[in-house]
Formats: C-alpha cells, structure tokens, sequence
C-alpha cells in the first residue's frame, strides 16, 4: 500500500482515526473525510499534519461530497486505489420508539453515504480496472442482542452488508474488490456517546473475554485492502463475538 491512495470516511475519531493513522504508517497516501470540519483538522494535526494526507470535510449522505473525495484523490494523489466507508452513526432506541426521522437519520448517514461514496469511487476504478472497497458494518447484523434494542441503525448496516455482496458480483469483472469488516465491541468515543460509561465491562460479549482495540480493525482493513482474491466476504473482527460469550 505505500504510495496508493486512500479515503477513509469518518477519519476524525473511534475506528476512522486508527484506520487513518495505521495506513499514514504504512506509507499509503490517506484522504481524511470527516463531517465536522474542526474535529478533522485537530486529527490531522495530532498525527503530525502528514504531508501524505489531505483533508476534506462534508456530509457523506449528499452525493456531492463523495465525488469532491475522488477529485481531491486525483488531484492531490494522482490515484485511488481504496475507499474505506467509516463514517456511520449508531445508537440504542427501542423499536416501538422508532420514528421516520430515526430511519431518515440512519439510513441517509450510514446506507446512503456508503452507497452513494462507492459511486463515485467506482466511477474511477472501473477506468483503471482495479480497487478495494471496504465498508463498515457490525457483527449485531448477524448476532442480534436483547438488551441493546437498536433496530434503525442496525438495519441500516444490514443494508450495507448486503450492498458489498451485490457490488462484489457487479464489479468483480473489473478487478474491484468489495468487502465487509464488521466490528464487534471496539474502545472508541462512540461507547460514551450512547451512555456506557465503562466499554470493559462488555468483554464478556467476546470469547477472548476483552474489548477491541482501534488498530484490530485497522490491521484486518489493511489485509482486505491489499487482498487481491478476497471479494463479497464480511470479516469479523470481534473476538469470538458471534460464536459464543464469555460469561
């Protein structure tokens, strides 16, 4: 991956800044994509404003900022060669709770801005008859729990789950390879966000008895990122997450 160009969406925090800050270290040329502008700005200049990074902040749900993410690629770069879709929203609500804002918010963050930043992005793989698409899901899509009800966002990522499938089967004839990482419990701002004040104490949801860590994710997108006969396929990196517990 050294010299090949990357955009990695939602790169200011959590699981988007340890796959921005494995790839910088690997040599890869990283465009950072974030919603919030100043957030994106302070990651950039905590992992020491890397010349082989650019920035560009905007709402992955209008189809508009995906295409401003392959220009800059071209531009800066001269190439892309990855897309990580990150950028993701998700939080608990019990189903009956459920309103058409809940499913408009989910679906147009996570479903429409994967879908729609893939676009762009094949639009120029197709030219070059090669790339690596990797998106963001969750293990929850697979192994639902009782007491984290979170219907919306998890149909959401359902949604892109099966969308890496059909990609795979459409583009595969190009060279693109499209898969899924679906995270299990990982340390990252998001767990404070939706009120678990201590991310440990869900080790026992993973057989290895522990959370993940930023950089397990960071390492499995590498791998898919760098896998020329690995396509349509959802990793999971979850310790055990989907097999049993650890309780």
């Amino acid at each position: 991956m050294k010299n090949q160009t990357v955009i990695i969406t939602g790169a200011s925090t959590g699981i988007g800044k340890g796959i921005t800050s494995y790839f910088l270290e690997k040599g890869s040329n990283v465009v950072m994509n974030s919603s919030n502008e100043e957030n994106l700005k302070k990651t950039y200049e905590s992992l020491g404003a890397p010349s082989n990074a650019a920035c560009l902040a905007g709402d992955v749900s209008n189809p508009k900022t995906g295409q401003k993410l392959v220009a800059l690629a071209l531009e800066k770069f001269g190439s892309l060669d990855v897309l990580i879709n990150n950028a993701g929203v998700f939080a608990p609500k019990p189903f009956l709770d459920v309103d058409e804002s809940d499913l408009d918010y989910y679906f147009n963050v996570n479903l429409k801005g994967t879908y729609y930043t893939s676009q762009a992005a094949v639009s120029e793989m197709v030219k070059q008859n090669n790339g690596s698409i990797i998106n963001i899901g969750t293990v929850l899509v697979d192994h639902a729990i009782d007491g984290f009800p979170s219907s919306a966002p998890i149909t959401s990522k359902g949604a892109i789950h099966a969308l890496t499938r059909q990609l795979a089967a459409e583009f595969g004839k190009h060279n693109i390879k499209v898969n899924t990482i679906a995270p299990g419990i990982i340390r990252s701002p998001l767990q404070g966000k939706i009120g678990v004040e201590d991310a440990d104490s869900l080790a026992g949801l993973h057989l290895l008895n522990r959370i993940g860590e930023t950089h397990e994710v960071a390492e499995a997108a590498y791998y898919l990122a760098t896998a020329d006969f690995v396509t349509g396929e959802t990793i999971n990196v979850a310790g055990g997450h989907t097999v049993g517990h650890a309780i």
